[in-house]
């Protein structure tokens, strides 16, 4: 027979779990119906679960961490993903993501955005915003061609390609007419002639090379879009180039702010792989998120499971100072206090070598360099300080005031 509302939430309540885990737990046993029974054994099961993911006080989290993604780190494959039918899409994945995610690479080797739309469910949408992203050159458009004879590049569109992408030939002459310049441009219906101010032969080259590079439409660094249909929705998935730049100079928005001020766009759940990008436009706490997905994302696809509060460590120390810094001798491992500690990482002779010029000392309060001197580290039982007397010395006080 099913137990009360009220007799579970006093089962519950009366643990020492969280309260979010209450929370669910009482949800839980009310959907589930259970008997008294049941529900006793259910809480008992939830309280030991809860106690043995609990850390030993003085426990070494910081090496249990580093184990326990370096040990699976080992088994990780070096290969690239490809997204099926599309040869022109793929994903770095396995041990060099893993290497690019802890390094905090600034131009990663394959960014890729998800797109979210906000109406998700309507595919004509879906490619509508994917042909507004996706960068559209002249070669996607058009054919060029370099006319030796009279100096000019001539450029014949394809009427079939502008009505797929959405362009017309007055736009296109537009675009040409204000980028290009030092050239007298000439339209014919679906033909445009560029003639260079001056008639060489490197002024004609380089003329084709600069209409080559020219974007009709979309973002200029999404090089290719592919819309997959997730559940009930149409998500957008774009490959595109980014290398991240110093905040304080950058003039231009970054791709996926370009993407995410799109009208169509659900920019709350848009997101990119890039973390820097991820840091320089959503700030400090969406990187340290974005690490977190992805190295769990990584791990998981290699059929690794670690436990995610390992990664939560790394990610923090990795952000902690409110900026993206890697793990290495140019981060995290670089800037530790202890003089033993950066020696023993990498440069070793450097280091010593700035110690002894600047007068650094060391307090000897970390792992590495106790180990290094041959003392007893700080953690576990050599972190704990005896504060009370010895049981024989206890007994023969007690002693002493019995005759007294």
């Amino acid at each position: 027979m099913a137990v009360s509302e009220e007799t579970i939430r006093r089962a519950v309540e009366a643990t020492q779990l969280p309260e979010s885990l209450k929370n669910a737990l009482i949800d839980s046993c009310i959907r589930a119906e259970v008997s008294r029974l049941e529900l006793d054994e259910i809480v008992k099961r939830a309280v030991e679960v809860y106690e043995r993911s609990l850390m030993e006080p003085c426990d070494a989290a910081g090496v249990v961490a580093a184990q326990s993604i370096g040990e699976p780190g080992t088994q990780m494959t070096m290969r690239t993903f490809h997204y099926a039918g599309v040869a022109e899409i793929n994903v770095t994945l396995g041990l060099p993501r893993l290497i690019e995610i802890l390094d905090a690479r600034k131009d990663p080797s394959t960014p890729m955005m998800t797109i979210y739309l906000k109406d998700g469910a309507d595919r004509e949408k879906a490619r509508k915003v994917a042909l507004d992203i996706e960068a559209t050159p002249i070669s996607s458009i058009a054919s060029l061609d370099a006319d030796l004879n009279n100096m000019r590049v001539v450029v014949r569109l394809s009427e079939d390609r502008l009505k797929e992408r959405e362009l017309t030939a007055e736009r296109v002459f537009e675009v040409m007419n204000a980028e290009l310049k030092d050239c007298v441009l000439e339209q014919r219906g679906l033909e445009i002639m560029a003639q260079p101010s001056e008639a060489s032969y490197r002024s004609l080259m380089q003329l084709v090379k600069t209409i080559e590079g020219l974007i009709f439409k979309g973002i200029k660094e999404i090089r290719r879009v592919v819309i997959r249909k997730e559940d009930d929705e149409y998500v957008l998935y774009a490959q595109y180039s980014y290398k991240s730049t110093d905040r304080r100079t950058r003039r231009k928005l970054t791709p996926l702010e370009q993407v995410m001020l799109h009208p169509d766009v659900d920019a709350r759940r848009t997101k990119t792989n890039h973390i820097i990008e991820m840091y320089e436009v959503l700030g400090i706490e969406a990187a340290r998120a974005a690490i977190i997905r992805e190295a769990t994302d990584t791990l998981r696809e290699q059929g690794l499971t670690v436990d995610i509060r390992h990664i939560m460590l790394v990610a923090d120390m990795m952000t902690a100072d409110g900026e993206v810094k890697a793990i290495g001798r140019h981060g995290v491992s670089g800037e530790k206090a202890s003089v033993m500690a950066r020696a023993a990482f990498e440069e070793t002779v450097n280091h010593l070598l700035d110690a002894g010029v600047e007068g650094t000392i060391d307090e000897l309060k970390g792992v590495t360099e106790n180990v290094i001197v041959g003392q007893p580290i700080r953690l576990g039982t050599g972190d704990v300080h005896l504060v009370a007397l010895p049981f024989r010395d206890v007994m023969k006080r007690a002693a002493e005031r019995q005759k007294d």
